[in-house]
């Protein structure tokens, strides 16, 4: 009997742990949808402070927390933390960090404006999720990606973790949303980026670190691309027409956990997805 395909969703958003919102509708039901399609799931969330760990009954993970990553040559201890969505019979793992993420807010602080560390946060979130995967020893066949946050994610497994055992046949898929935030993140993120193989010419596409140049940078990364919105801007539009790779338009609420799982289908017999 063959191995179930593995599908690894990485999400900003997932209901019930944060107000609803389209991204976390998907967050919630794609994997469950995808689960009872067939297929085996893991699911990743940041840990934001704004979470009732008591009420969702979290728990830190002893075995996968204790690693340090380094992001801007700062130690951050990485702490993982699980839920269970009793309905769904699925986990939620939720990446973790007392300088990243207890503070009781979402993106925004209190007086309404864009937290000024954010670009660490995505960086420390898909990091996280990364190294706790291999700690897991738990080899994807696909990496859905949705919500901004998790715009690095195509490009840190296209570049560092490219030979890694664990992800060499994985094939990243990123959801484009209509989740631009204002002006651009950190002028530093390029250098907080940077570790392991990475050279200065790899990261300077984040040194103007707007919304539409994360999303280009994970359209150029990932194997395919859905489109998670209706309405897209113009000019994101045109990135993902240009796109030489798998394209799923915008699915309804009625059609879309079908389509992705054929979608998922088709990228995997695809050998020739990665077009560079």
């Amino acid at each position: 009997m063959s191995q179930k395909e593995r599908v690894l969703f990485v999400s900003q958003e997932v209901v019930p742990y944060l107000p609803e919102s389209h991204i976390g509708k998907i967050g919630r039901h794609l994997p469950q949808g995808t689960q009872e399609r067939g297929r085996e799931i893991r699911t990743f969330m940041p840990r934001f402070g704004c979470i009732n760990e008591r009420r969702n009954q979290l728990h830190e993970v002893i075995r996968l927390s204790g690693m340090n990553l380094i992001v801007d040559d700062t130690d951050h201890p990485l702490i993982i933390k699980v839920a269970s969505i009793q309905p769904a019979r699925m986990q939620v793992y939720f990446i973790d960090n007392e300088e990243y993420f207890q503070r009781k807010f979402f993106l925004n602080g209190k007086d309404g404006k864009f937290f000024s560390d954010n670009d660490e946060r995505a960086v420390f979130f898909c990091r996280g999720v990364i190294e706790t995967v291999k700690k897991l020893g738990w080899a994807p066949d696909v990496i859905h990606c949705h919500g901004w946050m998790t715009a690095l994610l195509p490009f840190f497994i296209k570049t560092v973790y490219k030979d890694d055992p664990l992800f060499e046949n994985s094939k990243v898929v990123y959801s484009v949303y209509d989740d631009a935030y204002q002006g651009a993140l950190d002028s530093r993120m390029s250098e907080k980026i940077k570790f392991d193989t990475l050279t200065d010419e790899d990261v300077s596409i984040f040194t103007d670190a707007t919304h539409m140049n994360l999303t280009k940078v994970a359209i150029k990364y990932a194997d395919a691309v859905i489109i998670g919105n209706e309405e897209l801007s113009p000019e994101v539009a045109a990135v993902i027409t240009g796109a030489d790779k798998p394209i799923l338009n915008f699915q309804d609420d009625e059609s879309y956990l079908d389509a992705y799982s054929e979608f998922y289908t088709e990228i995997l017999a695809n050998e020739s997805v990665l077009a560079d």
